[in-house]
């Protein structure tokens, strides 16, 4: 069975044949570590496959992982310290609520990066501008949101379009947006309700009813807003442990709504091997079941040593197995 299949049985609770597991390696572990780190990859062809061609160790393919400034289509300035790590946004081009009335929509279509939506309202507004607006709820808030959400839907329907002319029904479409911080949400539960559950359903719901699975990565601690994010139409959620825990997440989700769990990367520079190990059999026995209904994710950074990235690698490979 392939991973794609497997994902969609797992997704489905139609007992998948392995757990789904996947490794994020970031452009700047690949710069430090280089043959080391492939060799490692080299070791495990059922997490990464056979070889190919050799690899470029400092290609980059997203621009905001380049070191520098960079402008995106909203007038966002991304800046970025080193090659290899993600940018933030340091320039808002919004920082007053009388900027919100001059905002003008994007001509040009870019699709849904990560931060589409939340994240989005943020960079445009500045965190503090934005809090103070979720509090005090002006009407530039949801003028701000209505402009967003109206290029976002532009954009879910060019998405659509591209999806059906591939011929690709049934396939898993896969979104983006950090929605929490390390301990809570940025705002309460209920004003998330009443102004981006609107947001995200409409988004989400055109892709559902044409067929399509929905896929939602989100930083942050979240679980109090997961079955929103269901209701919305998400098939499967990508939260962080570390932020959400695996107790609560196995309270909210288990049999509910699938997981692709986002292993503890706060961790795994400073752990032992065999932490990191009992780690990934916990989140398997604490939220996994042979229906299925979770994955497993883990991202690796620069400032993971090799020795814990090779006990990340046959961890998941290990445990991937757990319920055949």
């Amino acid at each position: 069975m392939t991973l794609e299949q497997d994902r969609i049985k797992s997704l489905t609770f139609d007992r998948p044949e392995m757990i789904p597991v996947s490794v994020g390696i970031l452009p700047a572990a690949w710069m430090k570590y280089r043959e080391a780190l492939d060799d490692l990859v080299a070791q495990h062809p059922a997490l990464f496959g056979t070889p190919g061609e050799a690899r470029d160790y400092d290609a980059i393919y997203v621009e905001t992982y380049i070191e520098g400034e960079h402008v995106d289509v909203w007038g966002c300035v991304w800046s970025n310290l080193k090659t290899g790590m993600e940018a933030i946004v340091t320039g808002h081009p919004v920082p007053t609520r009388a900027d919100v009335h001059k905002l003008q929509i994007p001509e040009k279509d870019a699709g849904f990066p990560h931060g589409f939506m939340y994240l989005r309202l943020q960079d445009l507004r500045g965190f503090e501008e934005l809090m103070v607006d979720f509090g005090e709820e002006p009407p530039e808030l949801q003028m701000l949101i209505d402009k967003v959400l109206a290029y976002n839907l532009r954009q879910g329907d060019l998405l659509l379009k591209a999806l059906k002319e591939q011929g690709r029904p049934g396939s898993i479409v896969t979104f983006g947006d950090d929605l929490g911080m390390q301990q809570s949400l940025p705002i309460s539960p209920r004003k998330w309700r009443k102004y981006l559950k609107p947001c995200f359903s409409a988004i989400y719901r055109p892709f559902r009813d044409a067929g399509y699975y929905v896929y939602m990565h989100t930083d942050g601690h979240i679980v109090e807003i997961i079955p929103d994010l269901v209701d919305c139409g998400v098939n499967v959620v990508n939260p962080q442990v570390g932020a959400n825990g695996l107790e609560a997440l196995a309270r909210t989700c288990k049999g509910k709504v699938c997981v692709d769990l986002d292993l503890d990367r706060q961790m795994f520079p400073f752990a032992t091997p065999a932490q990191i190990d009992t780690h990934v059999r916990e989140a398997v026995e604490i939220l996994g079941a042979p229906e299925g209904g979770l994955w497993l994710k883990a991202e690796i950074g620069e400032d993971v040593p090799l020795d814990n990235i090779a006990a990340i690698f046959d961890a998941l490979e290990r445990y991937r197995g757990y319920f055949s």
